[in-house]
């Protein structure tokens, strides 16, 4: 599974404005994925991940999953191929060959009949069945035909799908709201979603008309109100109205998350907040944003894991640290192959759960 994640996550960058049918299966893997992630992450700086403590999927050592309690027991037993954490009260697992949808208690909620199926978004879950994508509701029934050759998950009550070789929107009936043209585009953040047309970075509202009429060489979506951009080679940071919030004077930028961004100045990263001040002076070799209070950084050859004053709370020891904390564990990477763990915050490697199963 880690390097199948890994080369999901080099061929994703090549999916938004490619998708060439040799990369579709992998561009569908990376979207959804993507797509978790983004929303995972969106939620926790937002304060609306779920209050109850969903169960976490965790991967027994016999390469079986499951998911865990907050105390680390098992509370649905390992039995799928493979199974990712919960949205909207169901999630994702791979039993045989297929994909599916379990509950919280285990119970089978959608069976698996699924070549690829993303995290439910705002009632909706894309699946790929037959030659397309289509988006089915929690009781598994195929609402929007599978028609598209690439599709994101619904954000704000809109969808990027692929047509050919362009990108729209369409809303939660299935119909276009926003005719394909876009080499990219984005998750709808904050009114706002980054597109590519002709090769430039913009941002379109929800009548597909442009927003303002900057273009960049590369950008961000919105997160806390300020959106990463790329201007004669140099970041900075807009706000809604597109107006230059921070300039661009930054080599690389990441989202605001906590209030807080990793920029790069030449080959190190360090953290600015919201005025473009530098918050953590510390040189990183790359940087992650926060969640959970913690964020990702690579110190030398390994990463770890600071908190908001800067301080190193979990010592430089991974190989990869891509993944962000949610209700307490992150995945990492590590070893020679690499392989997946998950981590607690104090950067134990959980093992395989010595309690048994809780009911």
């Amino acid at each position: 599974m880690a390097i199948l994640l890994m080369q999901s996550w080099a061929l994703g960058k090549r999916c938004g404005t490619h998708g060439q049918a040799l990369l579709s299966l992998a561009c569908h893997l990376w979207r959804s994925y993507a797509c978790f992630v983004f929303f995972s992450l969106f939620a926790t700086m937002l304060g609306t991940a779920a209050l109850a403590y969903d169960p976490y999927p965790f991967q027994r050592s016999d390469g079986k999953w499951g998911y865990v309690n907050e105390d680390h027991c098992w509370v649905i037993e390992p039995q799928f191929e493979t199974a990712y954490e919960f949205s909207e009260g169901l999630a994702v697992v791979e039993i045989g060959d297929k994909r599916g949808f379990i509950d919280r208690t285990g119970a089978v909620a959608i069976r698996p009949q699924f070549r690829i199926a993303g995290s439910f978004r705002e009632g909706l879950a894309m699946v790929l069945i037959g030659g397309g994508l289509g988006f089915i509701d929690k009781t598994g029934t195929m609402v929007i035909t599978p028609q598209f050759s690439s599709a994101g998950c619904f954000s704000e009550g809109l969808a990027d799908v692929q047509l050919d070789d362009k990108r729209g929107y369409i809303d939660q009936s299935g119909t276009m709201v926003i005719t394909p043209q876009f080499s990219s585009a984005g998750f709808f953040s904050e009114g706002l979603a980054r597109v590519i047309l002709k090769g430039k970075f913009g941002f379109i509202d929800k009548t597909g008309a442009f927003a303002f009429d900057h273009e960049f060489s590369s950008s961000h979506e919105f997160a806390e109100g300020l959106a990463a951009v790329e201007v004669g080679g140099k970041f900075g940071f807009i706000d809604r109205t597109g107006a230059t919030v921070i300039e661009p004077k930054f080599d690389n930028a990441k989202d605001f998350a906590d209030g807080l961004a990793a920029v790069r100045f030449g080959e190190k990263y360090m953290f600015i907040d919201k005025t473009g001040d530098i918050a953590i002076s510390s040189g990183f070799e790359d940087a992650h944003p926060f969640s959970d209070g913690l964020a990702a950084v690579k110190i030398g050859s390994k990463c770890g894991f600071i908190d908001k004053s800067g301080a190193v709370v979990i010592n430089p020891q991974f190989d990869s640290a891509f993944s962000p904390f949610r209700q307490g564990r992150a995945k990492i990477l590590m070893g020679e192959p690499l392989d997946l763990y998950t981590i607690n915050k104090l950067g134990h490697i959980l093992l395989d759960p010595t309690c048994g199963l809780v009911t």
